[in-house]
């Protein structure tokens, strides 16, 4: 596929802007959704579990402020969940096995709006199942808690993205090209029409 592979995870609220634009950007080049559990990504690459709460209380206001800007610069919905960080596992498999019937965009956007809108707990089974149960993809959901294929699609996704140079979420590859970041979509669309970063 000559479009672009979007690396994401759930828990990550960089990582919903980044969904809400992603396919805009990528237009006729397409997509490749790819789920990872970042936290171990995170841990095969030596960065904190929850970067976010490594940082002074300066930055991480900051950050509170420009996740809320870009949310209004793009027209979408956002708001810190009561509960952060997020397990989501048992999501990422579901999108795991949406994709085996085209489906993971679909259910992926649903399961970011339900975390980073609606405030709605992904390491909740129920609240999984029902937005499953709400895209038509019970059966996916039932394989996503317990085909070990599901599982084992999990850590080959993570493999992959270690494998590629990601270092957090969003990440989005071109030709062998990692921009991380949803800050980075412009210099995304660029690469998708042909233009060849330059390299240190």
């Amino acid at each position: 596929m000559s479009g672009v592979t979007f690396y994401y995870d759930f828990s990550s609220p960089f990582a919903y802007l980044g969904a809400t634009q992603i396919e805009r950007v990528a237009g006729s080049h397409g997509v490749r959704w790819r789920p990872i559990l970042v936290g171990a990504l995170f841990q095969r690459i030596g960065t904190p579990m929850v970067p976010l709460e490594t940082f002074p209380e300066a930055k991480r206001a900051y950050i509170g402020r420009d996740l809320a800007h870009w949310a209004d610069h793009w027209g979408v919905p956002f708001r810190w969940p009561s509960r952060f960080p997020m397990r989501t596992v048992l999501a990422l498999r579901l999108a795991l096995a949406a994709a085996e019937q085209g489906r993971v965009a679909e259910v992926s956007r649903a399961l970011f709006r339900a975390y980073w809108v609606d405030d709605r707990d992904l390491n909740d089974p129920e609240v999984v199942r029902s937005v499953a149960a709400d895209c038509g993809l019970l059966p996916a959901f039932e394989r996503a808690q317990s085909d070990p294929a599901i599982k084992q699609a999990l850590f080959d996704s993570t493999d992959e993205a270690v494998q590629a140079g990601v270092c957090g979420v969003p990440s989005f590859v071109v030709r062998g090209h990692v921009f991380w970041g949803q800050d980075r979509l412009d210099l995304v669309a660029r690469a998708l029409e042909g233009w060849e970063p330059p390299t240190l």
